[in-house]
Order: C-alpha cells, then structure tokens, then sequence
C-alpha cells in the first residue's frame, strides 16, 4: 500500500504538461516525501477547465470501519466508493516518484519507484471530495477545529513485476500519457476503469531505497 509518494517537478512544469488553465495551488516548494493527512496537488475539472489545488491525503472509509481516513482504494465496487469515480469527483494526483516499503530487518526500507531516474512527471489516477470534521497534523494547527476539507485518495490495482517483489499486494494506478489523463478525468465511469492495471514493467525502475524522502 502506498503511504508515501514525492513531487519534485517545478510547478509550473507541472502547469504546462497537465493543461491547467487555473492555479489555486500557490507556490508549494519540491515535496520531495509527502505522507498520509498532508496535503499535495491534485488537478480535476472545473467545469470544461482544469484546475490544481492543494488537498489533503486520505478519504474517510465506510461508518462500518470507523471513518478511518484512506490512502489507497482497491474496492472499487463498493457503494462507499461509487459516488465518488463519477467524472466531477475523479482527478489526477501528480507523482514525481512513490515508495513502497521492502520488509526487511531490523526495520523496513523504503524504496523508490518512478519511470526512470530523471523523474519525469506522471499520475496517480484520483479521486477528491468535500467533507466536514477535523483533519490536518498538530504540527499545522495545533488547536485544530472542524472545518470543510477537500481530500484526496487514488485507486490501486494488481502489482507488476517491478513493485512486487518489494509490494506484493498491490501498487497504485499509475497515469503516463496525456491521452490517459483525459481519459480518466473525462470519460463515463466504465471506460475511466479500464485504466486500472499494473504499469508495463518496461515503464517503471527503482530509482532508490532507504530514505523517507526521495533523495532526487
């Protein structure tokens, strides 16, 4: 399960590949190790324009499963997570690089997982809602307060070749052509899912292991 990832990419090479037309996002430095309830950008559609915003990592489970905030959504067909892969609430996640951790002794070592070693920039394939209650780390806010949030998790599918002797489980649905990021931003629900399946081993390289933030 992917509980860190990294975007190094200038931001405004992050604008120009991904077509943003509008920028709420500011001027976030390199985030070299972003973790779970920080926040990092995503962009989704605002109307017929793409949009990129900063928000926070981590959509609230089933009431079943107390809320706890999720990371990475494998279960697709459950009806907490239908409302929410209809176009206006799916988005893409820009990824420099993401981690996964090696089960090794005496503690596990992250390692590092991007298309080559230059880091070129790409997606994880999103999805974003509104909701209202108290989330942000103390060392934001320390008093925090109930507030609306926009959150963020992104979908994952079967590991290759790659990420699996590090990860069996799973890795995340990773987005790397403009033709792609249309897709899942704009087409129906069921064409938007065929995208979920392991990147080409060919695509993908470890470009380093044993640090909590990519050392690019």
């Amino acid at each position: 399960m992917c509980n860190l990832f990294g975007l190094v990419t200038p931001q405004a090479e992050i604008r120009a590949l991904f077509g943003v037309a509008l920028d709420r996002a500011g001027n976030p430095p390199a985030l070299p190790g972003i973790f779970p309830d920080q926040r990092a950008p995503i962009v989704r559609l605002e109307g017929d324009e793409r949009v990129i915003e900063m928000v926070r990592w981590g959509i609230p489970g089933p009431k079943q499963f107390g809320e706890h905030p999720v990371t990475n959504v494998r279960n697709v067909k459950s009806p907490h997570w239908r409302p929410w892969l209809e176009p206006e609430y799916r988005c893409l996640v820009p990824v420099s690089s993401f981690s996964e951790y090696a089960d090794t002794k005496p503690g596990k070592t992250p390692t590092w997982f991007a298309p080559d070693e230059n880091r070129p920039p790409f997606a994880f394939a999103g999805i974003w809602r509104p909701w209202t209650g108290v989330r942000g780390t103390r060392a934001e806010k320390p008093d925090r307060e109930e507030a609306e949030h926009r959150l963020f998790s992104f979908l994952t599918c079967e590991a290759n070749g790659i990420v699996g002797p590090v990860h069996p489980k799973a890795m995340p649905v990773l987005l790397t052509t403009p033709e792609e990021w249309r897709t899942w931003l704009e087409a129906t629900t069921e064409v938007a899912l065929e995208l979920r399946r392991p990147l080409p081993d060919t695509a993908m390289t470890i470009v380093a292991a044993g640090a909590r933030q990519d050392p690019a």
